[in-house]
Formats: structure tokens, sequence, C-alpha cells
């Protein structure tokens, strides 16, 4: 079957008997042994609420099949599903090299707290060859950190042929691979060795879950992951995994949905002569779009626009003049949102687009959701006008 149908169906895997469609909400903290010889037996999992009971191990089966993965893991939010993993596969001395396009709390915690634990890290740009990327490698080096594309300035990294460079160096990779969402690109089948997302945007989908992912083939890497995740604490509630299987089984529609939309968004204002450019992976105007049609089955709806003006003062009265996108962070809802990006490219963390070039016009981040793109884009126009 399909993957789609996988995701959906209310009879995979079930028995045929009388039963809700939906799975159901299994909460507890203490789970009842059958009997006293097996309290203390390791191979009978749970033994306890936090391991996760039914509704997680769902959860967790259908990530793993979304993700092409021989084990799958949930944790508590996208950060947290970002930062074990590090935490699992590093120790005293390990270097890692990163993308410096990552998302910001990412380059927040590589860089505040892997000095504390003896780790140091590299920050490389996107633009950089495959070649290039393993060229900074050192032989301390045991980790690099691949996002792409880029969740606030787009920039495309050729991610299978860093991941078979690394591989065969003994480096391992791990991608984020939140913009993909586990269907747009498929990090495992490129030859990365860890796949996470925060399942807050797209497969939650409603704005209104916090989790986040890891999936994994190799069983000593997923041995690391699930010691890391007792160790630390990182658990999940049963709720919000009932709230991510059911994103699951709209997810391939939603997405589709938003980023044919947002696509149609981003091609009309590459002709407002209010726009200085629109950052798109999809659109040919990409610097790296050849990589991305490639690599990628198509874009979700999320996308920078530069609009002609004077920074933050030009963005916040074009955001104030929106009436049908929401003022917010995060994406992947079915809710359209924006967001100005000048405090991040210029702030503490001095993320720029393209290399770090001197930034010219007002950045805002779009995301395109599920209304009518004609609508938005008449919201758009009429907020265009105002800033004019």
């Amino acid at each position: 079957m399909r993957e789609t149908t996988r995701l959906t169906s209310a009879t995979f895997n079930k028995p045929r008997s009388r039963r809700a469609v939906n799975v159901g909400v299994e909460r507890g903290s203490t789970v009842l042994m059958e009997s006293a010889e097996v309290l203390y037996d390791d191979d009978i999992k749970p033994t306890y609420g936090t391991e996760g009971l039914s509704t997680q191990r769902e959860l967790c089966r259908l990530i793993a099949d979304l993700e092409g993965a021989h084990e799958a893991f949930i944790l508590p939010t996208g950060l947290a599903a970002q930062t074990l993993p590090i935490f699992a596969a590093l120790k005293v001395g390990d270097h890692v090299l990163a993308v410096n396009s990552a998302y910001r709390p990412v380059r927040r915690f590589l860089d505040s707290q892997m000095q504390r634990y003896g780790i140091s890290v590299t920050w490389y740009a996107p633009s950089l060859s495959a070649e290039e990327v393993l060229a900074l490698a050192q032989d301390n080096t045991r980790l690099i950190y691949v996002e792409s594309p880029g969740s606030l300035t787009f920039e495309i990294q050729d991610i299978p042929a860093i991941a078979k460079l690394a591989k065969a160096r003994g480096i391992l990779t791990l991608c984020d691979n939140t913009y993909g969402a586990g269907v747009l690109f498929k990090p495992l089948e490129h030859g990365c060795d860890f796949s996470m997302q925060a399942l807050t945007k797209y497969v939650g989908g409603h704005s209104d879950v916090l989790m986040g992912s890891v999936a994994v083939n190799d069983p000593k890497l997923a041995k690391l992951i699930y010691d890391a995740i007792k160790a630390w604490g990182f658990f999940t509630g049963a709720d919000e995994s009932y709230l991510a299987i059911r994103g699951l089984r709209t997810l391939h529609l939603r997405l589709q949905r938003s980023g044919e939309s947002g696509l149609k968004v981003a091609r009309w204002l590459e002709d407002r002569p209010e726009v200085l450019r629109v950052v798109h992976p999809a659109l040919d105007s990409h610097k790296g779009s050849d990589v991305f049609n490639r690599d990628f089955t198509g874009p979700n709806g999320l996308f920078l626009v530069v609009l002609k003006g004077d920074g933050e003062a030009t963005s916040h009265r074009f955001l104030n003049a929106l009436k049908l996108f929401g003022l917010g962070f995060s994406w992947g809802g079915y809710e359209s949102l924006a967001v100005n990006c000048e405090p991040q490219f210029l702030g503490r963390h001095k993320i720029t687009p393209e290399d770090h070039a001197p930034l010219e016009g007002s950045y805002v981040r779009l995301y395109v959701g599920l209304e009518d793109p004609d609508d938005l884009i008449a919201d758009i126009e009429q907020a265009l006008v105002q800033i004019a």
C-alpha cells in the first residue's frame, strides 16, 4: 500500500471488532504487571507510563513508516528532538560541523551548551559544496548538522552528497527535516543517519500541540536515542500524541494545498513593483532550485519576501496592514502567518541570507496555510498599497 493509505487507513493492522475509528488515548503513570516475576523483566515494556503506552507507541509506528525508518522516537518539543540526538551521539572532545542557517534555538544550544561539555562547534555556510563542508572536518568530527532549506533564509544544501562523504569518513549526519515533514524529503533514504522534525508544524497541523520526532535506521543509534530519552526524562503525553496522530491522517492533503498555494502567492509577488526579490526554493530564480527540485517532491508553504523599504520600519507597516495573516512564529498549521526577520538577521546570532551579505530592503517571512490563495493575494496587495 502507498504511504497515504498506510497513514490514513482505519483498518490497517487493527482487529476486526467493534471499535472507534481513531486510536484511543491511553493515559497512565502506573502500569500493573501480571505477576511478581516480571516486575523487573527488562524485556517487558512499558513498565511505567513515562515510556509511553499504546497511544505513543502508535504515533512512533506511524512516524517510522513516514520516515522509512527502523525506529522512531517522539519528544516533547521539536527543539528537544534536535538537541537530544546531539547529546546522544557525542562525547567529550568531539567536534560538530553545523550549517549556519540552522534554526536559531539550535544555534543557541550549540553555542551556549556544547562548550560546557567539552564539545567544539564549527559553523559553515550553506552555500559550500559537499567537498568544501567535509574539508572543514577534523580528526575528532563526529557529527554534521544539516538543514535544507533553511527555515529562515531558505538556502539549499546538497544533503545526499554531504551524507555520502560523511559516511565514508565515519561521520554521522543529523538532518532537520521539518520543512519536508517526512513527505517532501526523506533524509534516511538520502543517506542521513538521523532524521528529525518538529511535529508541532505540519504533522500537528492545527497549532495546538508541541512535539518532535527522531527517526533512525541503525539499531545502535536507536539504542543511543532511547537511552538518552530515559536518562534526560524527555517523555511525551498521550493527549499530545493523539493530536499528532490525528494530524498525520490529513498531512499529505494539507501539505500539498499549502505548498501549491504558497507557490502561487510567491509567483504573484515576484511581479510586484514593491518587491525586491522572493526567496522560495521552488522558484527558478532561487539559487538552489535545481538541487531542491531534484531531491524534494515539492515545496511547503513557507518562503521569504524582500520588500523595498527601510528595514524593520517598513516590515512593521506591512505586517500591521495585513488582515488575513496572523502575526506569530511557527508554521505548518492551517492558518497563514507572517513575521519580520530583521531582528534574527541582525541580532545576536548574525544570521543573514546569502552568506551574510549586507541587508537591503525589508525582510518578511510568509507562511501560506489553507485559506484561498486569491484571498491571501488580495490581502497582501492591499498591504503593499498601504506601505507604498
